[in-house]
């Protein structure tokens, strides 16, 4: 039992740590909006992870060649949401910048719900999360098949290792924010972050499946 936590922790951070267009995102997104809507997106992007965490659990060896003819094409779908978001981001905060300084009203942030699908939808498109659990679980299968109770501890530990961390960026998010008090600043934060989404999201097109 103890192997199979400590196994699901170092899977659910391993994928989560490395802070790629998903997490800047996740950031920016907190930045400028709240907390309670940053948390709700990290919660989606954790759910994500323990739905491929369980798939790649269950589907053993069966899920690797299933993947090779899918792999390309989300691939391509992963970096078009990525390059619609980094594009749409910086138009709002062009708009919300502009906005200030006019009698126009200020659009709504989004709401938790649609931040949790909105995030849990595009670390699901990402082929990188899929292939990642089925290698590691592959990579450490043995002769001794794993008992229920392992695999449900080693999702579940996944899910709780990439939640927390996606936590910590998003509470950061929030930080980040309160420090940017100025329009101008705000602004000019949205912007890079919106370029460095852009270059993530380029950069998965050099990645080899």
């Amino acid at each position: 039992m103890i192997t199979a936590l400590v196994a699901g922790l170092v899977a659910g951070y391993g994928i989560a740590i490395p802070v790629g267009a998903i997490g800047t995102y996740l950031v920016a997104l907190t930045a400028r909006t709240t907390l309670k809507v940053g948390a709700a997106a990290a919660l989606g992007v954790a759910t994500a992870d323990g739905l491929y965490a369980l798939i790649a659990t269950l589907g053993g060896s069966a899920i690797a060649p299933a993947l090779a003819p899918i792999t390309t094409p989300l691939k391509w779908i992963s970096v078009a949401v990525l390059l619609a978001l980094a594009a749409r981001g910086a138009a709002t905060a062009i708009t919300h910048h502009r906005r200030l300084h006019s009698t126009k009203p200020i659009p709504p942030p989004p709401t938790p719900t649609r931040a949790y699908f909105t995030l849990l939808g595009m670390t699901l498109l990402n082929p990188t999360t899929i292939i990642y659990f089925t290698a590691l679980v592959l990579g450490t299968q043995d002769a001794t098949t794993p008992s229920y109770a392992e695999q449900a501890i080693f999702i579940t530990a996944a899910f709780l290792a990439s939640a927390s961390w996606q936590l910590a960026l998003s509470t950061g998010g929030a930080l980040l924010g309160r420090l940017l008090t100025s329009p101008r600043a705000r602004l000019l934060t949205a912007l890079t972050s919106s370029a460095i989404i852009t270059v993530l999201a380029l950069r998965i097109l050099t990645t080899t499946a």
